[in-house]
């Protein structure tokens, strides 16, 4: 199955906004490896006039002379072809003076590498955008996939290049509502069915390069086995190639992203497990916050979310998720070839270990389209998990201003949902502290195998009570 292209609209139109407009522009476009990025960019610049340089990690004089043949091409210039000693200034003055009445696009990609290459270099590029491109027809992207580096360059208060966007893209996965657009078929007979796109989705979340690798495979084990478990794949040693570029201490992140993989979410405990205070623990999990790998969730009715003590961090990365718990512990035994035993380990808990949770996640999606489409039951401002000591709620959202709130279960069985799933959900939300005497309830139940005639027939009745299947 040949590459789509997915789910990029809002990113395309405003990078068309961004070209049509009079004058020069920079845009930042960033995001982690292999999200789209420059997928993105190539379906931007088809038919347009555009130079198109990737960044490498070799010496600032070796992507000098990179983009110097580059350009020499695209201008035809042969003194670029023969010329030696270039420097940044000449390459893009000489870009600049090319057809200079034109709309022209340069694209620098893997941008970080040249400030990682020569530390001054966004200093540099500031000082050429003030002096040589901004007063031109030129529009500029530099894009990247360390976010960390993209970010201390290009968008912090103290990058030299601060103030200077004129917009960016933080480019993020794919929503699982336009996942099955990645396994369209020809014959809609071998379209995937919603059970089989969930349980890929909770292997390879919504990173297209992932999802490609997938795509022409029947089973989803079978894509495990020959995507994931064989060690000539990339996605093997993904997660550690990934966080070996953002990060230093590689052991010690892969310590606590590990640790809660196995379902330690307290901060306290997170500590007691690795055996390190949790002061020092805090700045760990702040970068992989950052890196869009973990979230920190806390009770969706907490009046203060950002103080709350209720905190808890979980993974957020489907495919980080799967790898920490279903690859990493068993890397010995991949390591010999043992592949069978491990493949029976990820049968025997991948649904109830890890699709049911994942399940959740598409669950509030489709809850979400629903309210942005105005088909729910009000027009919901706030969502999220709900918990206590004793109980938990998957999905709880609400209205402050309307009071009112809706409780939500989701149920990734293999039997219809009865009415006893609905009478604890009732029992459940006379826990939740939120507007109790004057607010307005409604309830919503997910199930991936439907629901008893009797859980039906009560729908029927209680107008308060969707059935999502």
């Amino acid at each position: 199955m040949s590459k789509m292209f997915v789910n990029r609209e809002k990113e395309l139109s405003f990078l068309e906004g961004e070209f049509k407009k009079e004058g020069a522009s920079l845009v930042i476009i960033y995001g982690r490896r292999r999200i789209g990025k420059t997928s993105l960019i190539k379906k931007f610049i088809e038919q347009k006039a555009a130079l198109y340089f990737l960044a490498t990690e070799e010496s600032e004089r070796e992507n000098i002379a990179s983009l110097q043949n580059i350009l020499a091409d695209y201008t035809g210039n042969n003194l670029l072809r023969s010329g030696a000693n270039f420097s940044w200034d000449d390459l893009f003055i000489t870009f600049r003076d090319y057809k200079r009445n034109e709309k022209k696009i340069l694209i620098i990609d893997e941008f970080q590498y040249l400030g990682k290459a020569n530390s001054s270099f966004p200093s540099v590029f500031q000082r050429i955008w003030d002096e040589r491109l901004k007063d031109t027809n030129i529009m500029v992207i530099l894009c990247g996939s360390l976010i960390h580096m993209m970010e201390s360059q290009t968008l912090a208060y103290s990058s030299p290049l601060y103030g200077r966007r004129t917009g960016q893209i933080k480019l993020t996965q794919v929503p699982f509502l336009h996942y099955k657009e990645f396994f369209k078929d020809k014959d809609k007979d071998k379209d995937k069915d919603k059970e089989e796109l969930i349980e890929y989705y909770a292997v390879t979340g919504g990173v297209p390069k992932y999802i490609e690798a997938f795509q022409d495979l029947g089973d989803v084990y079978i894509g495990i086995t020959k995507n994931i478990l064989s060690k000539q794949s990339y996605l093997y040693e993904e997660p550690i190639f990934l966080l070996g570029k953002e990060v230093s201490e590689i052991g010690s992140y892969f310590s606590i992203i590990k640790t809660i993989a196995q379902g330690n979410h307290k901060l306290g405990n997170i500590a007691k497990v690795l055996g390190v205070s949790q002061t020092n623990l805090t700045k760990y999990l702040n970068t992989l916050i950052n890196l869009d790998l973990i979230e920190r969730q806390v009770p969706i009715t907490e009046r203060n979310l950002e103080k709350s003590k209720k905190g808890l961090y979980f993974l957020k990365d489907n495919f980080i998720e799967f790898w920490f718990k279903f690859v990493y512990p068993y890397r010995s035994y991949i390591e010999m070839e043992h592949i069978e035993h491990v493949v029976e380990k990820i049968k025997s808990n991948f649904i109830d270990n890890h699709v049911s949770h994942i399940y959740e996640k598409v669950c509030m999606e489709k809850i979400w389209q629903l309210n942005y489409e105005n088909r729910f039951f009000f027009k919901v401002l706030k969502m999220g998990k709900w918990w206590d000591n004793r109980e938990e709620i998957d999905i709880v959202g609400f209205n402050e201003d309307s009071k009112e709130i809706f409780f939500c279960e989701c149920k990734y069985h293999n039997k219809p949902v009865d009415v006893d799933v609905y009478y604890q959900l009732n029992e459940k939300v006379k826990k939740v502290d939120w507007h109790n005497k004057t607010r307005k309830e409604y309830f919503v139940i997910c199930s991936k195998s439907g629901f008893s005639e009797k859980l039906v027939s009560i729908a029927d009745i209680q107008k308060n009570l969707l059935l999502l299947n």
